[in-house]
């Protein structure tokens, strides 16, 4: 099993696929200098396989690449980038408190 994830623009998501099948997805939207994180999902059959943390750490390194700022609306993202403080700054710091994120 090597999972491997591929930004589907025109699907408006990430997706993971596991041995040839798509398993999960993380649902954006986006604007100008900006994605909006507003759903992300795992198949049942792979929870508590990492592979959320794999497709949310791919979704955030391609949104850093790209200089975009990061709305994480979708609450397991806004919930990875809360325990994974490195990605804190992708977030605008006058968005933070919106989310529920702050510095400390």
């Amino acid at each position: 099993m090597t999972p491997t994830v591929t930004d589907v623009p025109e699907r408006g998501r990430f997706e993971i696929d596991v041995d040839g099948g798509v398993v999960g997805v993380a649902e954006y939207q986006r604007r100008p200098g900006a994605i909006a994180f507003v759903h992300t999902e795992i198949n049942a059959a792979h929870d508590g396989a990492g592979l959320g943390a794999l497709l949310v750490t791919a979704a955030l390194d391609t949104a850093r690449a790209q200089g975009l700022a990061v709305l994480p609306f979708c609450p397991f993202v806004r919930g990875f980038i809360d325990g994974h403080r490195e990605y804190l700054d992708l977030v605008p710091v006058e968005r933070r408190a919106k989310f529920g994120l702050d510095d400390g």
